[in-house]
């Protein structure tokens, strides 16, 4: 026997009974002084993804127990909780804070709590995140850039200087960066040096390369033509899983009362009474 519970607070506290959702784990969290920029109010983040992440986790954990029990035969009682799973994915600056103090903040230009440059950088159309995680990507970076000066600049060549000259280190890669498009940037920078386009929710989802991946695909639908959905994540054997819509109201009934045991008979005095 196997049984799941998920709720907002847990089953074994005061808070057994409160209701909750997504944005109100993200307040309590901390989520929303991690996000935005300094000086503004509060932001949580734009997705619910405390909710995915929750439902994620009971998952993994339905099957770890499945698992468990075809090796074992003893079943478990799993209790999940929203509130839980947001305060785990608090993952390295909640361990910053709880063994030396160090509380994160925010930063400009959504930037790295550490290491510099991992932010946004304002180009001629827009704006592109890129990520020099190590030494070696700041190497790559300034060779794309065509500035060797920055290698040996005081203020910049190690990782420490970067840190501490945050702000002028910004601007001068505004000043570069600001000279060509994203797309510009991006042929350069592809497969070199990891990087992103800063896209609005348009275009990413009409971004040709999900087509080229599968991530996008047509989906019959009764009630809409042309219906499209994002596919499932998860490839077996190099190719995606199926998707279905959900089924309408009422639309396999039939089919699971004849799988019950009802004969055409009973469904039809069902039907007539308004029950099916």
């Amino acid at each position: 026997m196997l049984c799941a519970h998920l709720s907002a607070y847990g089953r074994d506290n005061e808070r057994k009974g409160w209701p909750g959702y997504d944005y109100l784990m993200q307040a309590e969290a901390g989520y929303l002084h991690l996000s935005g920029e300094p000086g503004s109010p509060p932001a949580r983040m734009g997705l619910s993804i405390v909710d995915y992440m929750t439902g994620i986790t009971t998952a993994v954990a339905i099957l770890s127990s499945l698992f468990g029990v075809l090796k074992g035969g003893r079943g478990h009682d799993i209790d999940v909780s929203l509130f839980d799973v947001a305060l785990h994915q608090l993952t390295y600056p909640g361990a910053w804070y709880l063994n030396s103090g160090y509380r994160t903040e925010r930063l400009p230009r959504s930037a790295h709590p550490s290491t510099v440059p991992v932010q946004l950088q304002r180009t001629s159309d827009g704006w592109i995140f890129i990520m020099c995680m190590t030494q070696k990507f700041w190497v790559e970076l300034v060779r794309a850039l065509e500035r060797p000066d920055l290698l040996t600049h005081t203020d910049y060549a190690t990782v420490e200087a970067r840190r501490a000259n945050r702000n002028s280190l910004t601007a001068v890669l505004d000043a570069t960066f600001s000279t060509a498009t994203t797309a510009d940037w991006l042929k350069k920078l592809q497969g070199v040096l990891p990087a992103a386009p800063v896209h609005d929710l348009p275009q990413a989802l009409d971004n040709p390369y999900l087509r080229t991946i599968g991530m996008v695909k047509d989906l019959p639908h009764p009630a809409q033509e042309g219906y499209r959905v994002l596919a499932n994540p998860i490839k077996l054997d190099g190719e995606r899983l199926p998707s279905q819509r959900a089924p309408q109201l009422g639309e396999h009934t039939e089919a699971i009362l004849r799988e019950i045991g009802f004969d055409e008979a009973a469904i039809a005095k069902l039907r007539a009474s308004g029950a099916a």
